[in-house]
C-alpha cells in the first residue's frame, strides 16, 4: 500500500483548475509533500464553490479541466515523484435536474432505473422542495406554468429557470394541449399526476420522502449498499485507482451510509489492497475506530481534539469559562445547553426523520401486540437520540454487533437516569429493535427503523454540536471545533501523550489535521486564541473595557439588546483570532478583513438559531448585530482599534509559538500530516465560505525563496518560518518511513521550574532516534532556565544527534537543557 508520507490539500473549483495545480507540484515537492489530495473532482452542479454535490459520478469536471486537464495532473505528478488521493462522495448525489440520475427519477418515478439508487420512500409521491412557497401559493402568483424544456423539448412544470419534466404517462399524445394550459385548476390537476409534487423548502424538515444530506435537501441520500448501485457509482473512481491515476481515496461522510463497514469492505475489495482509504469520521471521547474497517484510518479531526491537550492552559480554562459567564450575566449549565440543541434538532430540523422512525417503531409495537402509546414511544425516542454520546452505532439488518449493544445499553442506563419519568416499556421496547430482538416477522422493519436510526443520530448529533451549540456558547472559540467535545472538560499534557501512543497502535497511517474545508477557523487562529486560557483575567478585564468603548453601538430592541453580551464576547474573541500577526492594521487591512469578518458573524448568527436564523431571520437583530461589528473594523474608531491592537500584542506573540509548536507535534507525531493548502503559512481564516478561499500561491513560492530568521519578528509574523519548519521535517518523513509510521512514542518527562511550558517526546525504532521538545503555555512563559531539562535513558541517551534547523551537530548524554529553545526555535533532534 502507498502509505502518504505526507499530504498537501487543494479545493479545486473556484479558480483552481487541474492545470493551475500542476504548474503547483513543483512547490508542494519542495515543501517535501509526497500526496496531492485533492477535494472532489466528479462533475458538480454548475457553479458549486467544493464539489460535493456530485451530478455526475462517472465524469470528471469540465469546469476544472475534464479528463484531459486531470490527466496531464497526473503526469505532471508521475514525473515528480508525487501521488494522488482523490476525496469521493458515496453518501449522496445533487438533488438537482442536471442530474441525469435525478432528473430520470422526475420523470419516471418508480418506474425509473435509477428510481432505487436514491434513499427514496416510494410509498407516497417524491417530494420536490424547491419553492418559494407552496404549490398552491405559487401557482395562484402566477410563477409556475407549463412550458417546454429548453433543453429536451418536453412539456415540463417551469418555475423560474427550473424546467421539472413531466410522466409521459401524463402528456404523451396530448403535447399540444398540455402545452397550452393556462387553466390553474387543470395546471393543478396535472400536477396532481405526476409521480412527484413540488413544495417549499420551508416544508422539508417535516415532510420530506428522501434521506437527504444533513440538513441540505439539495442533496439526496444514495443506496449505495446496493451492489448495482456501488457499481453506477464508482466505475470512474475504480478506473483510476486501477490505472494507477490515483493512489489514495478519502470517503466522505462515511456514517451517512446504511451500512458503513459494508461499504468500506466492498471498496477494499474492488480497490485492492495497494489502495490507501481514509474515512471523514468523527470520534466521540474515548471513541476508536472500528478496527475491523479495512481502512488506515480517518481524516484526522480526533487529532485537533488532542493539541489541545497540548496547548490549552488546563488550570485556568475553568477561570476563563467563570469570566464568560460573569460577562453574560449567569452561569452556563452546558449539559442543559446541549440537551436543549438536540431537542431542536430532533423537534424541528429533523422533524420528518424523526416522525418516520416513530410511524416505524408504532407499527411494530401494533403488530407485535405491544400496548405502547404512541407518546410513551414518541418520549422515549426522543431520549435515546438526546442521549445519544457518539455519531452511531454500526448494526446491521442482522442484528447489532456486541460494541453496539454495549453502547447501545450505556445510553439507556443514562437515559434512565435523566429522564426517571419515561415509560420502561417503551424504552426497552426501542432497544429490541435495536439490538434485532423483535420476532422473525418484523425483521425487515426492525433492520429499516435500526438503519435509519443510525443515519439520523449522525446528523443530529453534527446539527446539534458543531452547528448550533458551539454557536451558542462562546467561553473559548479555539475549543469550539469540528471533533471536540461539548462538555466541559479537563486538559493535561498527560492526556494529550496517552492520545498519541493510542493513534501509534490504532491508526499510525491515518491523516493528522490541523485546517480542513470544514473546520471552524484555520489552524492559527485557533492556536492564537488557546492563549486565552493562560490569562482569563486579564482577558475578561480587555472585553470589559471594549464593551464600554463601544456602549453606544448597542441597539436596545424589544427582545434585549443587540448584541448581547454573550455575542459581544463573541465577537472580540473572533477578532482576536483574524487580527493581522504583524499588529497595528492600516486601513487597508480593515478593509479587507470587514468582508470576511462580517460574513463569519452572519453565519454565526443564524447558526446559534436564538434570535435568528437561516429560515426565520430577524433583520433588525441582525442588522444591529453587523453593524456593531463593522465599527469594530472602522477607521473612524480608531480608540478601540489602537486600544484592541496593543492588548492583543501577548497574545499574539504567543500565538505565533503555539503556532509552530502544533505544526511540529504535527509534522512529528503518529499519523500522517495533512497540509491545507495555504497552512504552510499562517491560517487565520474564518468558517466557510472563508476557509476555502484560494491562497496566495504565488507569494508562497517566493517565500520559499527566502530563509527566514528565528530572531526576526517578520519571519514569524510572514508565517515564513512555519513553512521553513514544514519544508525541513517533512523531508525527514520520507527519509526515515519506518520511523515516523512504526517508531514508538516516547513522552518524555521535564524536570525544573518550567516543566509545565514543554511539550516533549521521543520517535525510536532499532535504527533511529527523534527528539521532539516544543514550548507550551508561552503566553506566560517564553524563556527557559538551564535548570529545566530532560533527563534521557536508553535508546536516547549517549548518541549523537543533528539539530534539524541549525545543522548544529551535539553529543548527548542522559540530559537536555530546554534553554535551547530560548533561540525561539522548537527543538528537533535526529540521531546521527
Amino acid at each position: 500500500m502507498s502509505i502518504p508520507a505526507s499530504t498537501y490539500r487543494i479545493q479545486f473549483r473556484n479558480g483552481m483548475t487541474f492545470d493551475r495545480a500542476a504548474a503547483l507540484v513543483p512547490y508542494i515537492k519542495r515543501l517535501g509533500i509526497s500526496h496531492l489530495y485533492a477535494s472532489p473532482i466528479f462533475t458538480a452542479t454548475r457553479g458549486s464553490t467544493h464539489g460535493y454535490d456530485v451530478t455526475d459520478a462517472n465524469e470528471i469536471d469540465p469546469a476544472i479541466g475534464g479528463r484531459a486537464g486531470f490527466d496531464r495532473l497526473v503526469e505532471t505528478l508521475k514525473q515528480a515523484g508525487l501521488e494522488l488521493i482523490i476525496d469521493i462522495v458515496p453518501n449522496h448525489m445533487a438533488a438537482s435536474l442536471e442530474n441525469a440520475w435525478w432528473r430520470d427519477v422526475i420523470e419516471h418515478g418508480e418506474q425509473s432505473r435509477y428510481a432505487r439508487y436514491f434513499d427514496i420512500d416510494w410509498s407516497r409521491r417524491l417530494t420536490l422542495p424547491f419553492l418559494g412557497d407552496t404549490f398552491e401559493a405559487v401557482l395562484e402568483n402566477g410563477e409556475i406554468a407549463v412550458k417546454a424544456d429548453p433543453e429536451s423539448g418536453k412539456p415540463a412544470f417551469a418555475y423560474y429557470d427550473s424546467f421539472y419534466p413531466l410522466s409521459p404517462q401524463s402528456w404523451q399524445g396530448q403535447e399540444a394541449d398540455v402545452l397550452a394550459l393556462t387553466d390553474k385548476a387543470q395546471i393543478a390537476a396535472l400536477h396532481d399526476r405526476q409521480p412527484w409534487r413540488l413544495m417549499s423548502w420551508r416544508d422539508a424538515p417535516r415532510d420530506l420522502s428522501y434521506r437527504r444530506f444533513f440538513e441540505i435537501t439539495g442533496l439526496a441520500g444514495v443506496r449505495v449498499e446496493d451492489p448495482d448501485v456501488f457499481a453506477a457509482s464508482h466505475r470512474l473512481i475504480l478506473e483510476l485507482v486501477h490505472s494507477g491515476a490515483v493512489s489514495g481515496l478519502r470517503v466522505d461522510h462515511v456514517d451517512g451510509l446504511a451500512d458503513p463497514k459494508g461499504y468500506l469492505e466492498q471498496l477494499r475489495q474492488q480497490a485492492g489492497p495497494a489502495c490507501y482509504i481514509t474515512v471523514e469520521k468523527i470520534l466521540g471521547a474515548d471513541e476508536q475506530l472500528p478496527a475491523d474497517w479495512p481502512v488506515s484510518g480517518t481524516t484526522g479531526y480526533e487529532f485537533i481534539a488532542s493539541l489541545s491537550d497540548a496547548l490549552v492552559d488546563g488550570r485556568q480554562i475553568a477561570a476563563l469559562r467563570q469570566a464568560y459567564d460573569q460577562a453574560i450575566g449567569e452561569p452556563v449549565d452546558m449539559r442543559a445547553e446541549l440537551r436543549a440543541a438536540k431537542l431542536l434538532m430532533a423537534d424541528k430540523n429533523f422533524e420528518g426523520e424523526f416522525t418516520t422512525l416513530l410511524m416505524l417503531a408504532n407499527g411494530m409495537a401494533s403488530a407485535s401486540g405491544a400496548t405502547l402509546p404512541e407518546r410513551d414511544l414518541r418520549a422515549a425516542l426522543r431520549e435515546l437520540l438526546v442521549a445519544f454520546p457518539v455519531y452511531r452505532s454500526y448494526g446491521t439488518p442482522a442484528g447489532m454487533p456486541q460494541e453496539g449493544a454495549a453502547l447501545l445499553q450505556r445510553v439507556a442506563e443514562t437515559v434512565r437516569h435523566d429522564a426517571p419519568d419515561l415509560q420502561p416499556a417503551a424504552l426497552d421496547f426501542l432497544l429490541r429493535i435495536l439490538n434485532g430482538e423483535l420476532a422473525p416477522q418484523l425483521a425487515h422493519d426492525a433492520a429499516t427503523f435500526r438503519t435509519r436510526f443510525q443515519q439520523l443520530t449522525g446528523p443530529l448529533m453534527a446539527k446539534s454540536v458543531e452547528d448550533t451549540l458551539f454557536f451558542r456558547q462562546h467561553a473559548a472559540l479555539a475549543l469550539n471545533e469540528v471533533g471536540a467535545e461539548p462538555l466541559p472538560r479537563a486538559f493535561s499534557l498527560a492526556r494529550f501523550h496517552d492520545e498519541m501512543q493510542t493513534r501509534l497502535e490504532r491508526q499510525p497511517d491515518g491523516l493528522s489535521s490541523t485546517s480542513t474545508h470544514d473546520t471552524k477557523r484555520g489552524e492559527d487562529a485557533r492556536a492564537r486564541l488557546y492563549t486565552l486560557t493562560e490569562a482569563p483575567e486579564r482577558w475578561a478585564e480587555n472585553v470589559a473595557r471594549w464593551q464600554q468603548m463601544n456602549r453606544d453601538a448597542v441597539v436596545a430592541l424589544s427582545e434585549g439588546p443587540a448584541p448581547e453580551p454573550a455575542v459581544e464576547w463573541m465577537l472580540y474573541q473572533a477578532l482576536a483570532g483574524v487580527w493581522p500577526a504583524s499588529g497595528a492594521p492600516d486601513a487597508e487591512d480593515l478593509a479587507a478583513t470587514e468582508p470576511r469578518f462580517i460574513g463569519f458573524v452572519e453565519k454565526a448568527l443564524r447558526e446559534a438559531k436564538l434570535r435568528t436564523n437561516w429560515a426565520d431571520g430577524d433583520d433588525a437583530y441582525e442588522q444591529a448585530v453587523l453593524d456593531y461589528a463593522r465599527r469594530l473594523l472602522s477607521p473612524a474608531n480608531a480608540e478601540f482599534i489602537a486600544d484592541f491592537n496593543q492588548a492583543l500584542l501577548p497574545f499574539i506573540a504567543a500565538g505565533l509559538i503555539n503556532s509552530l509548536s502544533q505544526t511540529v507535534i504535527k509534522l512529528t507525531a503518529p499519523g500522517v500530516p495533512d497540509i491545507y493548502q495555504g497552512s504552510e503559512a499562517l491560517n487565520f481564516s474564518l468558517v466557510d465560505p472563508d476557509n476555502r478561499l484560494e491562497p496566495d500561491f504565488a507569494a508562497l513560492q517566493q517565500m520559499l525563496e527566502v530563509t527566514g530568521d528565528f530572531a526576526a519578528p517578520e519571519s514569524w509574523q510572514s508565517g515564513q518560518l512555519k513553512q521553513q519548519v514544514i519544508a525541513t521535517l517533512l523531508p525527514l518523513r520520507q527519509q526515515y518511513p519506518a520511523l515516523f509510521r512504526h517508531g514508538d512514542y516516547l513522552p518524555l518527562v521535564v524536570n525544573g521550574n518550567e516543566a509545565s511550558h514543554a511539550v516533549a517526546f521521543a520517535r525510536a525504532d532499532e535504527e533511529h532516534a527523534l527528539i521532539v521538545v516544543v514550548p507550551r503555555l508561552a503566553f506566560a512563559r517564553q524563556r527557559y532556565s538551564e535548570g529545566t531539562a530532560i533527563t534521557l535513558k536508553e535508546p536516547l541517551a549517549q548518541r549523537r544527534y543533528r539539530h534539524l534547523f541549525t545543522g548544529e551537530m551535539c553529543d548527548l548524554t542522559d540530559r537536555l537543557s530546554l534553554a535551547a529553545l530560548n533561540s525561539g526555535a522548537p527543538l528537533v533532534l535526529i540521531s546521527a
